[in-house]
């Protein structure tokens, strides 16, 4: 049994399952760039990601098997392995009396989701779902102008997230097993959905258009959602790998304004090229990157809200110590998982699907 989190002044303990993309590029230079939580073990059998990790993070302990993880005196795991093993090694852990953060999707089901969070429950343990995207700089945008009514009441939500890969990559994200949780209804679906819901609410219909575009595609790489929340809101969310000139990152319609936006947030970007959350201009988009807000001939540039993705293990670190909530619940990753399971019925069915 793990030493349970204390209130003492010590950092939280962290074990990280994996150190592939999600494991190097998001989660371990996130947890090292928190100020209470310590970047304790790695899991990793691959030698190169080994040698990776103790370059990046001098220190670290790197075992090979996850099993490894309870005896080290941990007070958080954190699963960055591919989607496969999320539910497995999220019950392991929390079975071992760890709290646990897994990389988003939380599972390949709403179900899974939901026997994760009745084990974490039962257990009294903090179980979160990492959905860094709410922490994106446009996106806390979006949410300020909604929350302030700056937009009046809104109607129509439009989000994209659409790339230009038209060669497959390989690797599991691209595997046509429904274990896998594979595409990118599952991949980026899974953040613009959690984006929709967290600011419009739940969803009462659900359409959805998923198409495999490019040659030899197992999984879906071009898809369409259409949501009409209950309480009235019409959300339309793309994500291709084949869009060659994409759309708006963000178009919100409301009864007084609009709001529209191109791009991606950096923060990825940045985190790509080694940069860190501590950097004095960490997440701000310059005058040039800001949208346009207003309405007809009066649209003018409003500033970008400061992206922030390390908020979310500083929110994690305060529910440890019990002091604030968790940031990204498990039942609000199953209820994002009921959606993309929806949308799955209604392209198959080729429907509107009822929620």
């Amino acid at each position: 049994m793990a030493t349970p989190p204390s209130s003492s002044p010590a950092p939280l303990r962290v074990g990280l399952i994996g150190y592939g993309l999600a494991g190097s590029v998001f989660h371990a230079p996130l947890i090292a760039a928190t100020p209470d939580l310590e970047l304790t073990a790695v899991v990793t059998g691959d030698p190169g990601r080994r040698a990776q990790a103790l370059r990046e993070h001098p220190g670290v302990r790197v075992v090979d098997d996850a099993a490894e993880l309870p005896t080290l005196g941990l007070d958080l795991v954190v699963v960055a392995s591919p989607n496969r093993f999320h539910v497995p090694q999220a019950t392991a852990a929390l079975e071992a009396g760890l709290a646990v953060v897994v990389d988003k999707p939380l599972a390949a089901s709403a179900a899974e989701a939901r026997t994760l969070a009745a084990l974490a429950e039962r257990r009294g343990l903090l179980l979160s779902a990492f959905q860094n995207r709410r922490w994106d700089g446009d996106f806390r945008t979006v949410a300020e102008l909604v929350s302030t009514g700056k937009l009046g009441t809104v109607h129509r939500f439009e989000s994209r997230f659409e790339r230009w890969r038209p060669q497959l990559k390989g690797g599991w994200r691209e595997l046509g097993d429904p274990a896998e949780a594979g595409g990118l209804l599952y991949d980026l679906g899974s953040h613009l959905v959690d984006q929709a819901l967290t600011l419009f609410g739940p969803v009462a219909e659900v359409y959805a258009e998923l198409d495999a575009r490019r040659a030899g595609a197992q999984t879906d790489d071009d898809a369409f959602l259409a949501l009409r929340h209950v309480g009235g809101v019409r959300s339309h969310l793309w994500m291709s790998a084949v869009a060659g000139d994409p759309g708006p990152r963000f178009r919100v319609l409301g009864s007084e304004a609009a709001y529209v936006c191109h791009g991606l947030d950096g923060q990825e970007a940045a985190l790509k090229a080694g940069g860190s959350p501590t950097a004095p201009d960490w997440g701000t988009t310059p005058p040039e990157g800001y949208g346009l807000l207003g309405a007809d001939d009066r649209l003018a540039p409003h500033p970008t809200e400061r992206g922030a993705y390390q908020d979310y293990y500083a929110a994690v670190a305060e529910a440890l110590r019990g002091r604030g909530p968790v940031p990204v619940t498990a039942e609000e990753a199953a209820v994002a998982l009921t959606v993309l399971e929806a949308a799955r019925r209604s392209a198959a069915e080729q429907r509107v699907v009822a929620l």
